[in-house]
């Protein structure tokens, strides 16, 4: 009876060892596998092409998404994370379980950057520049790619125009985007930009899409007061229809290469170059900046009237002074010099 009894204790014993031993394991498989181990509002994760397994679960911890990182790390070591994780941006969401974070990275599910591209980038090297900023590819990556004369004629443009494929907006792509995918990229949004109104707009004013870029681009740097934008594009046309010499100054700054010219003096509008308007008839060969989209609507819609020339205000308001001969035009210049003589002396 005794033995009975003490077999039977031993019997219960080992009942509520395995009980508990199922109590525990079913709690760990929960806490590992199937509760939520993520937060909202962490940090994004950047994730480089050259980050390896360390860095990863580093930069997944510093990001504050997880809660528990050693359930992660568990997790994610039964299933080869260290294998198979992709670079990309990453944004955990909350409600996410340690398998469901895993798959995140190896399967690359990234989110999607919102890439500017910045109006007002006078040339390739900065419009290079501007994008790694926002991007994996380095500057240096992204300017090769530009510059590779097959990939650029491939789109339609050559080293003069190339500038007005970027389209100033905010795109979302993907942070591992490569430099030819990128390329590619603006050359569709160029392309949608330009549907079919634009493009028989452009027509009627006798201009390529290239061409009202470029104007565009000095529109820009004329003046960034939107609402003048239509008048001015409408003196560089009625120029155009002329015959007449453009004499835009910003095309002389370009020239020059100092965009911070306060004064366009004689000397330098003896300077040889094919972007100088004083000299040379027409436009430009390809933009001197990259212009608002505002702009490029300024061109295409501009405003019909008899002005030839214009003059920054002598009130220094960013608005201008029409006049449609010369007389009228010197006067206006007259007036802005003797205001910014008074303001320098002033100073």
């Amino acid at each position: 009876m005794k033995k009975r009894n003490q077999s039977r204790r031993a019997l219960l014993a080992i009942v509520a060892l395995a009980a508990l031993g199922a109590i525990l394991c079913g709690a760990f498989y929960y806490m590992t596998y199937r509760r939520s181990n993520t937060i909202a509002g962490g940090k994004a994760i950047n994730i480089y092409r050259n980050t390896d397994y360390n860095g990863l679960l580093d930069s997944i911890e510093n990001s504050g998404s997880v809660r528990n990182m050693a359930t992660f790390r568990h997790v994610a070591k039964q299933m080869k994370l260290e294998e198979t994780f992709k670079p990309g941006h990453y944004c955990l969401s909350g409600g996410l379980t340690n398998k469901q974070i895993e798959r995140v990275f190896s399967h690359g599910w990234q989110t999607p950057v919102k890439m500017l591209v910045r109006p007002c980038v006078r040339d390739l090297n900065k419009m290079a520049t501007a994008l790694s900023n926002q991007l994996e590819a380095s500057a240096a990556e992204i300017k090769e790619a530009m510059d590779d004369k097959q990939i650029m004629e491939s789109h339609g443009f050559n080293k003069a125009t190339y500038l007005a494929m970027f389209i100033p907006d905010t795109y979302e792509v993907y942070w591992t985007i490569t430099p030819l995918q990128l390329l590619d990229r603006m050359e569709k949004e160029y392309n949608a930009f330009w549907n079919k109104s634009r493009t028989a707009k452009a027509k009627a004013l006798g201009l390529t899409r290239e061409e009202v870029m470029t104007l565009a681009s000095i529109v820009i740097e004329e003046t960034k007061y939107e609402p003048e934008m239509p008048a001015i594009a409408g003196v560089y046309i009625n120029r155009l229809n002329k015959g007449m010499l453009l004499q835009a100054d910003p095309t002389v700054k370009y020239a020059v290469n100092d965009p911070s010219l306060k004064r366009i003096l004689n000397r330098h509008l003896q300077v040889e170059s094919p972007y100088n308007t004083y000299k040379y008839k027409g436009l430009p060969p390809g933009p001197i900046t990259t212009p608002t989209k505002a702009a490029i609507e300024a061109v295409l819609n501009y405003e019909h009237h008899n002005y030839l020339y214009f003059c920054a205000h002598e009130n220094f308001n960013g608005q201008h002074r029409f006049a449609t001969n010369l007389a009228g035009h010197l006067e206006n210049a007259r007036r802005f010099h003797s205001a910014l003589n008074t303001l320098e002396k002033s100073k």
